[in-house]
């Protein structure tokens, strides 16, 4: 590690996070870089437990925090066990509802999981770590945090803080408004036990960490520490990042599975795809730039976006969900249904319409009514006769046809299609 550290500092670490885009703002940025350069340095980033899985909006900074380990220096992973039961404000319009002690914990546990897939906790010299803030907060008595925290916060400092000043006029409780005390506190604590110098986090975060940075100074007189904030990830097209029809695009499979995790890549529009493929994945500055030389010269071949999906999904799920979200697009583009798994059908036809077939054999002209794909068995036999209707990807003109066992795929499914898009998912009980 010591070797591979002497190599990647000379790059300029900082200098990389800022072609990469992901600077937005920094503390001392002269002061930050020759730290970098020059010490193996402690840092971390805050993730609270809103949900039981964290997020591609958090994607951003966790994978800072792994471009740090890389480059030698030692990334901590805070899960708000403790904030996350208070409420951050910043970003929020109105109060966020209190989730009960027992979801957050469970909450946390899951999060704490989802961090350890991008972090080496055996690496020589640099070992990553996961902390819960509730370990120190948790304990503390109200008097001994108003002593030793509050009392080096002015109220017209924290009304100052973008976080509270875009709430006065809708409200924002005490809870909230000592969210950035509990945070600075987490900065404090992390730098006293842990030697912890640098606190990320996104664009939203300054007013916390800058509110860390004064607590430190406040109690540690003239200590030198810093922080970096990361853009907010946003479309060209002006919609949400992370949001699609059907929801969040979360990094737990269960919640967004790995097909629809790679198609929401894959669909990147143009004008953003260069932009993630640096914010995102860890292809080289040469690999970005003949893929942004590609993506102007042949722009249908979307070379560039086959390359994004391919790196964050292989990064977030590992290669094998990466082959199977790849067997599954090729599939439905192609029209070869049958060669997929059942495994492979729930997961790229988990948004169609679905209808559960009881009995056995059926008559294909039957079932297309039943199962809402024909309005009536007249349109069924003219739909059949016209060629419109494809099962398991193979068109059928017989209208007597019936569909036994050998149409059902592991014996658990039957792909309808009408038409070139519509599909259907036949399940049976």
């Amino acid at each position: 590690m010591h070797d591979i550290y002497r190599e990647v500092k000379d790059m300029d670490l900082l200098a990389e996070l800022q072609w990469r885009g992901l600077v937005n703002q920094t503390t001392d940025e002269d002061g930050l870089r020759k730290l970098l350069n020059e010490e193996r340095v402690t840092l971390y980033c805050g993730f609270d437990p809103t949900a039981d899985s964290l997020h591609i909006g958090n994607l951003a900074a966790i994978l800072t925090l792994r471009r740090f380990q890389q480059a030698g220096h030692r990334p901590i992973a805070l899960v708000g066990g403790a904030t996350g039961l208070i409420g951050d404000p910043s970003g929020k319009k109105s109060e966020r509802t209190l989730n009960a002690k027992e979801t957050v914990e469970a909450w946390s546990a899951r999060i704490k999981e989802q961090l350890g897939r991008f972090l080496d906790f055996e690496a020589d010299g640099n070992p990553a770590k996961i902390k819960n803030n509730y370990d120190w907060i948790g304990p503390l008595d109200v008097i001994t945090f108003l002593r030793d925290v509050g009392k080096h916060f002015s109220v017209n400092y924290m009304m100052a803080k973008e976080s509270v000043q875009s709430r006065i006029e809708t409200g924002i409780s005490f809870t909230e408004f000592s969210y950035m005390m509990l945070q600075a506190y987490d900065f404090l604590r992390l730098y006293e036990t842990e030697g912890c110098r640098l606190q990320i986090g996104g664009s939203d975060q300054w007013g916390n960490i800058t509110a860390g940075l004064e607590l430190i100074r406040k109690t540690k007189g003239e200590a030198r520490a810093f922080g970096l904030t990361i853009p907010l990830v946003t479309k060209a097209d002006g919609t949400k990042f992370g949001k699609t029809e059907s929801g969040t695009i979360w990094l737990d499979k269960e919640k967004t599975s790995p097909y629809e995790f790679y198609q929401f890549w894959i669909n990147t529009d143009d004008r953003d795809v260069i932009r993630y493929l640096r914010y995102f994945t860890f292809l080289s500055k040469e690999e970005i730039e003949a893929l942004e030389q590609e993506l102007r010269e042949a722009p249908e071949k979307r070379a560039a976006q086959k390359a994004l999906a391919e790196e964050v999904t292989k990064l977030v799920h590992g290669e094998e969900a990466l082959r199977q979200a790849i067997r599954i697009s090729e599939a439905l583009f192609s029209g070869d249904i049958a060669n997929l798994t059942a495994a492979e059908i729930e997961q790229g036809f988990k948004d169609v319409p679905s209808f559960v077939h009881e009995g056995g054999d059926v008559p294909l002209v039957e079932l297309l009514v039943s199962a809402g794909i024909s309005p009536s068995k007249r349109q069924a036999r003219e739909d059949i006769q016209n060629g419109a209707i494809y099962v398991n990807g193979e068109r059928l003109q017989d209208v007597g046809a019936i569909l036994t066992a050998e149409h059902r795929l592991e014996g658990r499914f039957t792909v309808i299609r009408r038409g070139k898009k519509k599909y259907y998912l036949i399940r049976y009980a």
